[in-house]
């Protein structure tokens, strides 16, 4: 969960490496670094902390050089200090990584028997000293093809050497990393995000593939050794969608378009003259599939929940959900007619990739839906939905949570209506009720002064629930996971009807309960549960599209949602949960876009 960069130049490198770093702190930000070739010695600046922290060493002491290498980390292996810091060099050769090495403690034993001494904790250390030991006997393609074949576990890496100064390797496997191109400027890059401030021509790199920069050209190897060619594809360039604008962070910027990408989902997926859906290309006949199984981590996890909902309620397939560090160690019953559904907003996901890839090795019908078409998710899945979010640079998911859902909802819809299973009338009352989505997210987002006012009781609090039944369970999921990455208040969410199966014992006088009670076939049950919580004194918010008055006197505040149908509930029930989450953080004055420990592209297991 690392970002890395590199860059082969005809001018110095070091400007242009820190703003790709800052561009890639989304995925780390635990520590910062970069190595350049200077006088035909490794120059090695590195530091704990922010980018920021690098850019002052820099102000003082710039590191010169037409080639370099950069990193921001996540950290793995060792505490976050300036040693344990990338890149991480030898006399010879700096290396840069993005991933996990599993075998390392076995090779780094091996290599201290040959007398190599290690400075840090990390297993990155160990890919450096593997090919400072290579490099005595073979040129750079051998050694870095068999440092390669030692190495298990997940990578990418960038790497540049003493005695070759035009030369930046780039290498992969599991871990992504894009390359780039430019007038007499190559780069490599966990994303093409990092990148695109420099160039809109991108290649991605498979695994086990290796390319060779230079300032003027870029050659790219597989497994085999063999030299290749590799599609160059062109970026869209809209600098709007990668900047803050007038958003005091980027998270507020996100909250604020869900409007926007809602609209431009829909766009996408909606033929408004026919009244339909259009997905093209399915890689399974619908009334064929008997089985479907979404699979996710985290925020898309929770996206997948509902998608289990939405599929009971609209079809008679049946419906699993699995979280993919869970799925890929499971004896999983592959069959012909099952169809298997992965979330990512950005399709490189560590577990869920290595579940999809299980899952194509057992020869099974796969679909993606994911924000990053060019994402290693989008690339080997049979079939692809994008969200069309557009980036998403908050490290706590937002409006691609949004998207996900009514992805999942257009196909749920979609695969009914061929099925068979849902009226004329109530397929196209359903688009209908679809194409006013905008409109009510803006009317919620519009409310914001009065989540402002709710936020204010949580400050102060150890802990908080959130309860929901329903739809409405997964969304009290994702609000307590809200609340935990951006204001580090312990949160839970429960099914509303598992609270007295043992979550009572946790209420106390003035603890903070959500409640998620739309006016569903659950509402007369939820607000069941919520009298339990208000009966041991707990300090009931309540969320709801009921507009009467007698519910109870002793709620705190109640926050209305627009009336819709009860498919549209979720997302108008997400909105204030995500201002919540965000207002809370930021009374207590936490870094927004990149809370504590976190990073936005979990690219290790």
């Amino acid at each position: 969960m690392c970002g890395i960069i590199g860059i082969a130049s005809a001018k110095p490198v070091f400007g242009n490496i820190i703003e790709a770093l800052k561009k890639l702190e989304y995925r780390g930000y635990d520590s910062a670094g970069l190595s350049t070739i200077d006088n035909g010695e490794i120059n090695e600046k590195k530091c704990s902390g922010r980018v920021n922290n690098l850019e002052k060493i820099l102000f003082k002491n710039p590191s010169k050089g037409k080639l370099g290498i950069g990193h921001v980390r996540w950290a793995t292996h060792g505490v976050p200090n300036e040693i344990n810091a990338h890149p991480h060099s030898s006399e010879v050769v700096s290396v840069v990584h993005n991933g996990i090495i599993e075998n390392s403690n076995s090779i780094k034993n091996e290599l201290i028997k040959k007398n190599y001494l290690f400075k840090s904790q990390t297993d990155t250390e160990v890919i450096t000293q593997l090919l400072t030991n290579y490099l005595k006997n073979y040129d750079i393609l051998d050694s870095v093809h068999k440092t390669l074949e030692r190495l298990e576990g997940s990578f990418a890496l960038g790497i540049i050497f003493k005695n070759f100064k035009d030369i930046v390797v780039g290498a992969r496997r599991g871990s992504p990393l894009a390359v780039g191109y430019g007038h007499e400027e190559n780069y490599i890059g966990s994303d093409s995000y990092a990148l695109k401030s420099m160039t809109n021509k991108i290649s991605y790199l498979e695994d086990g593939e290796i390319c060779i920069l230079t300032k003027d050209k870029v050659e790219f190897y597989n497994s085999e050794k063999n030299k290749i060619n590799k599609e160059i594809l062109t970026l869209s360039n809209d600098e709007n969608k990668t900047t803050k604008g007038d958003f005091k962070d980027f998270m507020s910027k996100e909250i604020n378009e869900q409007s926007v990408t809602s609209k431009a989902c829909l766009k996408e997926y909606i033929d408004h003259l026919r009244k339909d859906i259009n997905f093209y290309n399915f890689p399974i006949n619908p009334n064929e599939v008997n089985k479907i199984t979404f699979i996710g981590c985290g925020t898309a996890y929770h996206s997948c929940l509902i998608a289990k909902y939405l599929f009971e309620d609209l079809t008679s397939i049946t419906v699993e959900t699995d979280i993919a560090s869970e799925f890929r160690y499971r004896k999983i019953k592959f069959k012909k007619n099952n169809l298997y559904v992965f979330v990512s907003q950005s399709g490189e996901t560590a577990d869920t990739f290595a579940a999809l890839d299980l899952c194509k090795k057992n020869n099974a019908n796969t679909c993606a839906i994911v924000n990053v078409v060019e994402s290693s998710i989008a690339r080997t899945a049979n079939f692809v939905l994008p969200i069309h979010a557009g980036p998403e640079i908050g490290v706590a998911s937002t409006k691609a949570f949004i998207g996900q859902m009514l992805v999942l909802y257009l196909l749920s819809l979609k695969i009914s209506k061929v099925r068979n299973e849902i009226t004329d009338q109530n397929y196209t009352k359903s688009i209908n009720d679809l194409n006013n989505l905008p409109s009510l997210i803006k009317e919620v987002l519009a409310k914001r002064d009065e989540i402002q006012i709710i936020a204010k009781d949580f400050v102060d609090s150890k802990g908080t629930m959130f309860l929901g039944r329903g739809f409405s369970y997964p969304i009290a999921l994702e609000g307590a996971l809200k609340l935990k990455e951006l204001s580090y208040i312990h949160a839970e969410g429960y099914p509303a009807g598992e609270m007295k199966h043992g979550p009572l014992a946790l209420i106390e006088d003035g603890l903070p309960v959500v409640v998620l009670a739309p006016k569903d076939k659950y509402f007369e049950k939820t607000i069941s549960n919520m009298q339990e919580v208000i009966a041991r004194g707990g300090k009931v918010f309540l969320f709801t599209d009921d507009d009467s008055e007698i519910i109870s006197e002793n709620i705190r505040y109640k926050f209305n949602i627009p009336n819709s149908n009860d498919y549209i509930k979720p997302f108008l029930l997400t909105l204030p949960l995500q201002m919540l989450a965000y207002y809370v953080a930021s009374f207590k004055n936490c870094d927004i876009d990149k809370p504590r420990n976190l990073a936005k592209s979990v690219t290790v297991e």
